[in-house]
């Protein structure tokens, strides 16, 4: 059976009831993995173990922690006590962010963000074995330092949320798994390629490496609901590509939306952000969302994974009902989808 993760943003204006009983509905329903990340809200791990006290089988992913909030050895311990608890579900989500959230929030430089990256992987895998560690690197100085309650899984799996091509042959060459926005579904061969050759490079293959696309999704009601979600999800993307950075903005244009990735920026910087989502084209919406009836729905996701995604991620456009949320994971469900 194909799998399938999804992802919550946990904040507060998500109660934890409701929460718990999305995560059980996806466990029920035999997704693989439950995704959720950290940003200005509640911290990723604290709410996975929440979701790990009421759940059976769903992995638990951060989805993303960055490495400038937390050292390694912080690191290693926080996600190898998810997976004690858990009893071996933890999977560990690694990323850089941005500027904005690493130099506002957490009062850290933003640099070197790969080659942190790249160290940071290399240092908690080291400290995940139970070893004495002893790393003396660029970002991180550690001398004789024992996880004296490692992990369960002898091989807790690692992605990387990876968009450039130099953060993509670092996926391929150091992590488990691969997690993306955003992902073009007609770019995904090549990407993978991209990682592939880094793979390469350290004697690996693809297959050693996850792709595990965040995807937004509507499972929509009707034609009306259709459009509500179209409007939603322009309004996300919008904010992604005009309002955090240059990664998303330069991804899009990548993907040959260079001109439409600008009209979303201008308008943005010039605070009209109905201008900005107005300016999302049709084709970009198609080419990297999941929308329309159920059937519609399983279509696209099944076209996404022809395309190259092992593991597609099931998200939601900010603004999304949760009863469109439970109807969408319902629509997508692993035994769902060769309907």
């Amino acid at each position: 059976m194909d799998q399938t993760g999804f992802f919550l943003n946990a904040s507060r204006e998500t109660a934890d009831e409701d929460v718990i009983s999305m995560a059980q509905l996806a466990d029920d329903l035999g997704y693989h993995s439950f995704w959720t990340s950290e940003s200005w809200g509640r911290d990723a791990f604290t709410v996975l173990t929440m979701v790990a006290c009421h759940t059976q089988n769903l992995r638990l992913g951060t989805g993303i922690v960055t490495v400038y909030s937390r050292t390694p050895a912080m690191i290693a311990q926080t996600v190898a006590s998810l997976d004690i608890l858990s009893k071996g579900r933890a999977i560990l989500g690694l990323g850089s962010s941005g500027k904005v959230v690493i130099e506002n929030w957490h009062g850290v430089p933003f640099e070197s963000p790969l080659a942190r990256t790249g160290e940071y992987i290399d240092t908690i895998r080291k400290a995940l074995s139970g070893e004495v560690v002893t790393h003396h690197g660029k970002f991180h100085q550690m001398d004789r330092f024992r996880l004296m309650s490692p992990p369960l899984q002898e091989r807790l799996p690692i992605y990387v949320a990876s968009l450039g091509p130099r953060n993509l042959a670092l996926t391929g060459e150091k992590a488990d798994g691969w997690l993306p926005i955003w992902t073009n579904r007609e770019r995904l061969p090549d990407l993978k390629e991209q990682i592939a050759q880094g793979a390469a490079k350290a004697g690996r293959g693809i297959s050693d490496v996850t792709a595990a696309p965040y995807i937004m999704c509507y499972a929509a009601q009707d034609d009306e609901d259709t459009a509500h979600g179209a409007q939603l999800l322009s309004a996300h993307m919008a904010y992604y590509i005009g309002g955090m950075g240059s990664y998303y903005f330069d991804s899009f244009s990548r993907a040959g939306f260079a001109n439409e990735a600008q009209a979303v920026k201008s308008a943005w910087g010039s605070g009209d952000r109905q201008k900005a989502a107005d300016s999302v084209s049709d084709k970009m919406l198609e080419s990297v969302t999941v929308l329309g009836t159920p059937q519609q729905c399983r279509d696209q996701m099944a076209a996404f994974r022809r395309a190259g995604a092992d593991l597609p991620i099931v998200n939601f456009p900010r603004g999304a009902s949760l009863d469109t949320a439970r109807r969408t994971i319902e629509a997508l469900a692993p035994g769902a989808q060769s309907k």
